[in-house]
Order: C-alpha cells, then structure tokens, then sequence
C-alpha cells in the first residue's frame, strides 16, 4: 500500500481579477491563501465553520464562505474579496451607506457583509427591511445591533436606483 501523498499542489486563481500562482497543500483552505499567501486580509476567519459569514467571498459572483473552500477548487474560477469593493478614496455606495449609518464598529463582520450584500444589491435593487433582515441573518455582528446595518443597506439601495437617500 502506498502513503498519500502531501506534496504542496501549485495552483492558478484568479482574484480579484488578477491571477495568482500558489504552492499550497491539497487541503489548505481558500480563506488561508487569501490571507496568507496573497496577503488579502479583508477576507476574516471566524468560526471557522461557514456560521459567521466574517469568510464570504464571491465564487464567479455567487457568495460563498471561503472557509468551507478548498483553494485546490477553485481553479478556472474567478474570486472577488472585499478588496474589489471600493477603495478607501472611493467607497462604494454600501460602504458609504455604513459609514454614514454607523453601520459598523469593531469592523470584524464589515467584510463579509460588504460582499454579501454588494452581491445582494446588484440582483434585488429595491429590498423591503425585512428583506435585508433576511439576507443579513447569514452574517454574525457582536458589536452592533443590526439595525444600522439595515438602515444602511436600505439607504445604499435607494442611492444605487437613483433616489436620495
């Protein structure tokens, strides 16, 4: 009987737009390579079991938590981090919605919300609170009490369709 095998697999991922090759082991996890070998550290590890939602990334568009995700998968698909998100001079409208709102403290769950919810935005234009109640049910915050957050993410979606906010 022959032992497996743990020799490190090299990898070809595209991130954020841009491709990255990667030596990793077979089982190291996306959220690992995203912080450890790219050094994109928006993306942040919680529980380490998909409950948080602190790990979602876009999966070709389609949020996914990238501690459930093995970075050997996800060749020949496209990631985006809360890095493609707007820049520090330049927020997207949700990022300035929270801002605004004080839609964040602590900011350890603001990545995972920001992807969730740039995603959420761009296919359900003009959510009902409830709605966005929802869909933030899949992302943990122990520093605030949701409701800024919704504030924020309804006032991003008024700005998005064109409406003051």
């Amino acid at each position: 009987m022959t032992a497996p095998t743990h020799d490190p697999l090299t990898l070809s991922l595209s991130v954020n737009g841009e491709t990255h090759e990667v030596r990793v082991p077979a089982r190291k996890l996306l959220s690992d390579v995203l912080r450890e070998d790219l050094a994109l550290t928006g993306t942040h590890v919680g529980c380490e079991h998909g409950v948080c939602g602190a790990c979602t990334i876009l999966i070709d568009g389609r949020p996914a938590r990238a501690c459930l995700t093995f970075a050997a998968q996800m060749e020949g698909h496209e990631v985006t981090t809360v890095e493609a998100m707007g820049r520090p001079d330049a927020l997207s409208a949700l990022q300035q919605a929270l801002h605004e709102e004080h839609g964040l403290q602590c900011g350890f769950c603001t990545p995972g919300i920001v992807v969730t919810f740039e995603h959420y935005l761009r296919e359900n234009p003009d959510p009902t609170a409830e709605e966005v109640r929802d869909v933030l049910s899949g992302n943990l915050c122990r520093c605030t009490g949701y409701q800024n957050i919704v504030a924020a993410v309804l006032k991003a979606a008024a700005r998005m369709r064109g409406e003051a906010a």
